[in-house]
This record gives structure tokens, sequence and C-alpha cells, in this order.
């Protein structure tokens, strides 16, 4: 199979799969108790033609399927429509957010791929030491913390106790104290993935360094660092991108919890507000980005994948 068509291959997979996405994300809200004209009516003894006027004004009035098309069309111009809490457009209330969670996610990733890697490398290079029971049960002891129980753990050690980080909100003086104002929250939204991106590495890096290639380098007088780098850690590459991949859904949904923990105003706490109080257009649109994220960043991978290890190229062609 040529690279060209293996890519036109995942990318018409990528859309049916939102597609399909997009039917289940919008047709689950007639699943949910909870009607949507009661909402925007909360407070009051809606009159027949008070409902109707509502239901009219915000296509509630529409058969469902028309709904989801008139919804469908909307989303592909950037239209997710009108928010029943804020009575604003939904991508103005989703996009005063989305940079708090962009900035927490990308710096608990890049927190998780610079411990992960390290720590499953270092313990698969002393594998059976000292140095790799130690890694590993320090591992185990990091994957049983909750992130909630994390966020409060970190704010009550560096925010309370030792005050070199603020326990609350984003900060509002610019980029660098954003930034600052992250650090523990990205802290406590990293711990639980990098045990699973370290055990990952160790695990896959573990069975490369048993392999016929690797003895070869080995013995051809290839140092230690130069075998580990170009034999065992390129080929160890496969299994650690995929689970990457499932890691950005992850990080995405768990920003929820550390959010509302460290009274973040992302589109965590705001998924997680608009469930409680019905209001469907966010709840949509927010779960419809998650998804998309998840299914583009794997298409992403699965494309990637055959030129960081060529084996996976080779098992493609087979195919």
């Amino acid at each position: 199979m040529t690279a060209a068509r293996r890519v036109a291959g995942k990318l018409g997979a990528l859309l049916l799969t939102l597609l399909l996405a997009s039917m289940l994300v919008f047709f689950s809200r007639f699943l949910v108790p909870g009607d949507p004209v009661s909402f925007l009516l909360r407070g009051r003894k809606p009159s027949a033609e008070a409902v109707a006027q509502v239901s009219a004004q915000y296509g509630l009035d529409l058969p469902p399927w028309q709904q989801y098309l008139n919804w469908l069309v909307g989303v592909l111009h950037g239209d997710f429509g009108r928010s029943l809490q804020y009575r604003q457009d939904v991508s103005v209330v989703i996009g005063e957010r989305l940079p708090i969670t962009l900035g927490l996610v990308v710096m608990a990733g890049t927190m998780i791929a610079v411990i992960g890697l390290a720590a499953g490398i270092v313990a698969a290079v002393n594998r059976g030491r000292l140095m790799d029971r130690a890694v590993l049960i320090g591992l185990t002891v990091l994957g049983a913390i909750p992130s909630f129980v994390g966020s409060i753990v970190l704010i009550a050690v560096f925010a309370v106790q030792l005050g070199w980080f603020p326990s609350f909100g984003s900060g509002d003086g610019g980029f660098v104290d954003t930034l600052y104002h992250l650090v523990l929250p990205s802290i406590a939204l990293a711990i639980v993935f990098v045990v699973l991106v370290s055990k990952v590495t160790r695990s896959s890096m573990v069975d490369q360094l048993g392999r016929e290639h690797v003895e070869v380098a080995t013995s051809r007088g290839l140092t230690r660092s130069a075998v580990i780098r170009r034999h065992v850690l390129r080929n160890s590459i496969g299994p650690i991108l995929t689970v990457s991949g499932v890691l950005v859904a992850g990080l995405l949904v768990a920003s929820a919890i550390v959010e509302a923990a460290f009274g973040l105003s992302g589109i965590g706490s705001l998924l997680v507000q608009s469930v409680d109080r019905l209001d469907f257009p966010v709840v949509q649109a927010i779960v419809l980005l998650v998804v998309t994220a998840f299914v583009v960043v794997n298409a992403v991978i699965d494309v990637l994948e055959p030129w960081v290890d060529p084996r996976s190229a080779a098992g493609a062609g087979a195919r």
C-alpha cells in the first residue's frame, strides 16, 4: 500500500468517525432527563405561547433529524449555537476559556513526555537493579493517587505551607503569570499519565533489549548509549506513540477535576457546570471538540508511525 493511499484511507476513516461521533453527541441529548425550554423559562409559569416562542427561537420545535442537520451545518461553519446559560454564542463562551485548558494540557503533556520517558528509560536500562525497583515502586505509589487527591496535597504543601505557588485562579498578570499559576495544576494533571508513559516505555524497551539485533549491535563494538539510542529506543517508539494518542482525551477529560480543584476557568470546569445546568449546546460543543482532538491526534500518529518505526510500515505493506 502506497503512502498516498494509506493517508487517503486514514482521512476517509477520520471523516466517517467524526460524522458518527457528531451524531452520537447530538442525539444523546434526547436521552438525558431535562428540557432546555424549562431551563430557559426557569422561575416562571410559562404559557403555551411562551414555550412555543422559545422553542422556535432555539429551533427546538423542529424534528430531531432536522435539528441535527442544522446543528451540523452550523458546526462546519464554526457556529455551535447559543448557550442556554450565558445567552452568548457557544464559540465565544468556549473561546474565552479554551486558552487556559490548552495551556494546562500543554504544560502537563510536556511534563509527561520528559519525566515519563526519562523514568521509563532509566528503569529499562537498569532492569533488575536497585534503580529499576526504586522507579517501579515510585511509579506504583504515584499511580495510586487520584488527580483530586494530588491536587489537594499539592495545594496543602506547595501553596499553603511553603507558599511557593498560588493555589487558586489563572492569574491576571500576563503570559508568565498564567504559566506560574498553572504549574501546580499541571503537575496534578500529569501525575497519573507520567506513570502510564513510564511503564509503557520501560516495558517496550525491555522487550527490545532482549532482541537479537541488539545483541548483534553490541557485539560489533557499539557503545551502550549508541545501542540504546539507535536500536532500542527507536524501535520502542511505536507503543509509546499509541499510548500518547490515548492520553490526549484523558488529559482533556481529567482537566475538569484539576480545574475545579484550582479554580481555573477552563473548558473542563465549563463542561461540569454546563452538564449541571442542562446547557446542552455547550456540552455538545465541548464533547465534540474532545472527540475530534482524540480522533485527529490518533489519525496523525497512525500516519507518522511508519516513518518513526519502519517495522510498522513493513507490516502495513505486507497486509
